[in-house]
């Protein structure tokens, strides 16, 4: 145990010291998960909403494909953008491999299903008196969908926060196609896997500290939402 505990005080001391390095890669993590995020949850809640309030042809399969995709391996997806990216895949001209962009591009292609998986569950449960009394006072079809997306704003948070949480603790796809470069695409992740390998237990523990912190804050805001909307 002695190990452990030394390793944890001075991860601790590391933390409190405000160690560059350490900072470093948290801000990376946070500005690389919370871009994938945003840029997934203004392409999926859009496309979940439609395909929640719209009855039409391969709906049922159109459905089940997103929540298949929802599961996503990260490996296969970085094996994929790391394709594209390459010198000899179709973006490879842009020169995006081995950088934040490409980290980022990676995390959004697995934050996308999430999102709208979610967002088509949340807007598909709510009560249809909503809907229809709604329809009851006159409203017209636009004013509708936008009241079953207010009953459903819970559920539309709750998709957000959970692809933040997924895409921040995701490890495989970014150091496909980040490649772990220090100061420049090391992520808290990566970070903790290249370390451990290295025997830097202190600086690895240090950073699943903030890591866990980071998950409990994201958890913790998501159960804060859920019990306002209960009572």
């Amino acid at each position: 145990m002695e190990p452990l505990v030394e390793g944890l005080i001075r991860a601790f001391q590391l933390i409190a010291s405000f160690d560059p390095e350490v900072y470093g890669i948290m801000f990376l993590s946070l500005r690389v998960s919370g871009t994938a995020t945003i840029l997934a949850a203004l392409v999926a809640i859009p496309f979940g909403a439609f395909v929640g309030l719209h009855e039409f042809v391969g709906r049922r399969l159109l459905i089940n494909v997103v929540n298949t995709l929802m599961g996503l391996p990260p490996v296969v997806v970085g094996l994929v953008v790391y394709l594209i990216l390459s010198s000899r895949g179709w973006l490879g001209p842009l020169n995006l491999l081995y950088t934040p962009t490409a980290m980022i591009i990676a995390q959004l292609i697995m934050c996308v299903p999430i999102v709208a998986g979610i967002t088509i569950s949340s807007v598909r449960s709510v009560e249809k008196k909503v809907v229809d009394s709604a329809k009851s006072l006159g409203a017209t079809d636009w004013q509708v969908s936008w009241t079953i997306l207010s009953e459903a704003r819970t559920g539309l948070m709750t998709a957000i926060i959970t692809a933040f949480g997924a895409a921040i603790s995701e490890v495989g796809a970014i150091m496909i196609v980040g490649g772990n470069i220090q100061y420049y695409t090391r992520a808290l992740t990566t970070a903790i896997v290249l370390e451990t390998r290295m025997g830097e237990f202190d600086l690895a523990l240090a950073l699943g500290i903030i890591l866990l912190a980071l998950s409990f804050a994201v958890n913790l805001l998501l159960t804060h939402l859920q019990m306002r909307e209960a009572r």
